[in-house]
């Protein structure tokens, strides 16, 4: 089956500060997305890499090295046309739904405009457009005309926002932490949604969290990241039932639970730091051995490579024994 989305061996550079260091927030990334709809979460803690990633997908950030391929064709060298086709097939969701709105322009100026200049629905139907796909996110058109984005609590303006994406029929969702600011009784209103949308609209998401639960409970495939690299890749069930990398252990085991009596012990186990460090970014070989509690010479000196175990990728040398 040919792949909807192909990202092949992407770096991204930044520096930090005006004379600081440079490191790689995205080190030689590949993964792809078949051509069917699928959830595929990329989850991991702050500073690893996963919006910059997001971004880079979407268009806004250029790589140094690498390229994205969208149906086979390299989003960084779209031009004209494919542009605005780029744009209607691939739509994003960001964290901040306050964010994504202009406080002093009407919601309902930015749904008009979407489904006009991107979706190219005509003048006399749009707004009949516009309340189909809202009423999708359970709002209508009345809710939403007249309405600035502060009149709206952060789960409706998220749906709003959701809706906008869907605007453009698109085949390809970037959701980036969508629901990290929404209370949590409303996060699993809007996991359901894309969820819902995958089956209906034959939607595919990247789900970009921190929040393993929801990427359990939502997924089909997820990526684990740290320090800008792929640790650990393959069906959600695996990953997060049988995790292999130590450092997938590691953040599985940060997840409280929700029994009193574990608390003493989870307190003690459980070290994990979301402090970029910069020997970590730059490090000659894993950038996890310094917080790995299986670390071997090896680990420091070299890089690890992909290794594939069943259905399965790890980037880690204790498995560079196994077989395929």
């Amino acid at each position: 089956m040919a792949n909807l989305l192909e990202l092949r061996n992407i770096t991204k550079i930044f520096r930090y500060g005006l004379f600081g260091f440079r490191f790689k927030a995205v080190d030689s990334v590949s993964l792809s997305l078949e051509d069917k709809p699928l959830i595929f979460t990329i989850a991991g803690e702050s500073g690893s890499g996963k919006t910059t990633l997001a971004r880079i997908i979407l268009g806004f950030h250029i790589p140094e090295y690498g390229e994205v391929l969208y149906k086979g064709k390299n989003i960084h060298k779209l031009r004209g046309y494919d542009v605005k086709w780029y744009r209607r097939e691939v739509q994003a969701v960001f964290q901040d739904p306050y964010a994504s709105f202009n406080p002093l322009k009407k919601v309902y100026n930015y749904l008009r405009e979407t489904a006009i200049n991107i979706a190219g629905i005509g003048r006399d139907e749009v707004d009949g457009y516009i309340d189909e796909v809202l009423k999708a996110v359970g709002l209508s058109l009345d809710k939403v005309v007249n309405k600035y984005p502060h009149e709206f609590s952060g789960g409706e303006l998220q749906r709003v926002a959701i809706a906008r994406a869907l605007l453009t029929k698109p085949r390809l969702i970037i959701a980036d932490e969508p629901v990290s600011m929404l209370d949590a009784s409303l996060r699993i209103n809007i996991v359901n949604m894309f969820k819902d949308f995958k089956e209906r609209y034959g939607i595919s998401f990247i789900y970009i969290t921190h929040d393993l639960s929801t990427a359990y409970y939502i997924s089909d495939n997820i990526a684990i990241m740290y320090r800008g690299s792929v640790v650990e890749l393959g069906p959600v069930e695996k990953v997060l039932t049988e995790p292999l990398h130590p450092y997938t252990q590691v953040l599985i085991e940060s997840v409280p639970i929700p029994n009193p009596k574990a608390r003493t012990k989870w307190l003690e186990t459980i070290k994990l730091s979301s402090v970029v460090e910069e020997k970590e970014f730059i490090a000659r070989g894993c950038k996890y051995a310094s917080r790995c509690p299986y670390v071997m010479k090896r680990c420091i000196e070299e890089p690890p490579p992909d290794i594939a175990i069943g259905s399965r990728v790890v980037k880690c040398w204790l498995y560079s024994e196994q077989k395929t």
